[in-house]
């Protein structure tokens, strides 16, 4: 017969086996009294300010704790003979030690930071193994949501979603949109983040117990945080000159998005929101744009600028577009594959708004030129706004990065040849009258001259530059016929082309001197005119 090998690794026989139990629980309600959860202090603390041994007493404890499941399970078991009373004891010292560890879990949870967080992930899988899961996962998501709803209200400086209602834009703009702007990149990027590996280095165990408590701590907050945009960009109510606020909404919220995804998960309820709130500031954003452009085309034809300036229209919309350029990233979002939006525009969304706009203001401008009555002084404006306009191009690299490096040079163009029409139209009776000969020309030239004059001098340019160029143009077009025609009628007129000459040079804010005043009077024959207030004092 074949001799049976001894077993390896034999268990003691169970008189044996009881006493061993017996003496864990015995030093186990040693250590549990002596950390009785009624009593002060914490273990963990303990631990943290003592030596760091290996085996300290927060170890210890939690061994203890696992010692006691044990042996209730093993009071319970069928083989166990009078286990009545040792089971009712283990049970007993193990909820007193559950108690100690949610104690402990609490004073962690209040402030995590560094070494706390491999305590934190001790203590919940010592609950978690002695069947308390259900109150350790309660303890850390109700701790974990009240730290990070603090934590976000200390960034926002308000409770999300607040009380908007009760605020004025100004209110939102100047405090709550920048609050929230930064405190969203921080969320976000870093806080949600960082609250996920918590939750997934503390429920390591069960990956699904992890992504379901930082649901449960996190998405409220996070909802909440994306209802503030919401929120704000309803107040906005598309308005032009509050559209930026809402192009600063959008840009955070597509900024944060990847971010998003990866912490709270594609199919999240957080996502979902998200994509809502993105969905809504877009369409506000280019509702508010759409407003801006209807806002141009129905401004007035009739509200014309006094002596051709720079009408208030050209200044808002081209400040607003080189503002807007800014925001070129955003736009190209806003209207990429928009297949709904009127625009019709795909990933060149930037270029084709803002030609739009642009456009739209030209054409309000041309319309705005055909109400004056002088068609010189229709030119002028034209000149005067077209040259701002591309004035305003060019010195912005990221408009003129948009409409094209060729663009702002075409209005130019544009502007110089309102310039030629401009001075055709204004001088136009002069050279007829110099050319028209006649014994009466001299006193039909000087009439003309300071009829053109006349109606000149309160016409403005749009800066000294062009007012320089005006002058320079009418100088050149009307000076050297004037001095062909004083030299066959000299004799008869009073203005010299040096005078026509100086008067012109008073044009459009130039130069003035005593000499602009005796010519009035030798032209007029009042020795006391009542010169015009821009062109002679």
């Amino acid at each position: 017969m074949a001799s049976s090998s001894p077993r390896r690794h034999a268990l003691p026989p169970p008189r044996h086996r009881r006493t061993l139990v017996d003496d864990s629980v015995a030093t186990a309600a040693t250590l549990v009294q002596k950390w009785h959860p009624d009593d002060s202090g914490s273990l963990f603390l303990h631990a943290d300010d003592a030596f760091h041994a290996e085996d300290d007493e927060a170890q210890r404890f939690l061994r203890a704790a696992a010692d006691l499941h044990r042996a209730m399970l093993f009071f319970a078991s069928d083989h166990v003979t009078h286990g009545g009373h040792g089971l009712a004891q283990a049970q007993a010292l193990l909820q007193t030690a559950m108690r100690r560890l949610d104690l402990e879990l609490q004073l962690l949870l209040h402030d995590v930071q560094g070494h706390a967080t491999n305590n934190i992930r001790a203590v919940a899988e010592a609950m978690m193994a002695a069947g308390y899961g259900k109150e350790c996962i309660s303890t850390f998501k109700s701790h974990r949501r009240t730290a990070l709803a603090a934590e976000l209200q200390r960034l926002l400086g308000f409770s999300p979603p607040g009380h908007f209602h009760k605020l004025t834009w100004d209110q939102l703009d100047a405090s709550v949109i920048p609050s929230w702007l930064a405190t969203a990149a921080a969320a976000f990027n870093s806080l949600f983040t960082a609250e996920k590996d918590l939750c997934d280095t503390v429920f390591a165990g069960d990956a699904a117990v992890g992504e379901a408590v930082f649901a449960a701590v996190a998405n409220d907050q996070a909802t909440s945080l994306l209802a503030v945009a919401e929120a704000a960009v309803a107040r906005a109510r598309r308005a032009p000159e509050r559209l930026f606020r809402v192009l600063d909404v959008h840009d955070t919220l597509t900024e944060v998005l990847p971010a998003l995804l990866s912490v709270f998960g594609d199919s999240s309820e957080v996502a979902a929101r998200a994509a809502l709130v993105v969905a809504k500031v877009g369409e506000a954003a280019r509702g508010t744009l759409g407003s801006f452009e209807a806002a141009i085309q129905k401004e007035p034809s009739k509200a014309t600028a006094a002596g051709g300036a720079v009408h208030p229209l050209t200044r808002y919309v081209m400040n607003y577009l080189v503002f807007l350029a800014d925001y070129q990233e955003g736009l190209a979002l806003l209207y990429d594959d928009d297949e709904e939006d009127d625009y019709e525009q795909a990933a060149d969304g930037p270029s084709s708004i803002i030609h739009r706009l642009v456009s739209a203001l030209l054409g309000k401008l041309d319309a705005k030129a055909g109400c004056y009555r002088e068609v010189a002084l229709s030119y002028l404006f034209l000149a005067n706004n077209t040259w701002y306009v591309a004035n305003k191009v060019a010195g912005s690299g990221k408009l003129r990065g948009i409409l094209g490096d060729g663009w702002a040079e075409e209005q130019s163009a544009k502007a110089r040849a309102h310039v030629d029409v401009y001075v055709r139209a204004a001088w136009g009776k002069v050279m007829a009258a110099i050319g028209g000969g006649g014994g009466a020309a001299d006193e039909g030239v000087e009439a003309a001259m300071m009829e053109a004059m006349g109606m000149q001098e309160q016409w403005v340019a749009v800066d000294e530059e062009t007012g320089e160029a005006l002058r320079a143009v009418a100088t050149a077009a009307v000076v050297p016929k004037y001095r062909m025609f004083y030299r066959r009628h000299g004799a008869a007129v009073r203005l010299t082309p040096g005078d026509v000459t100086t008067m012109i040079a008073a044009l459009f804010g130039g130069p003035l001197d005593l000499s602009t005043r005796s010519i009035q009077r030798r032209c007029t024959g009042d020795p006391n005119p009542n010169p015009n207030p821009l062109l002679f004092t």
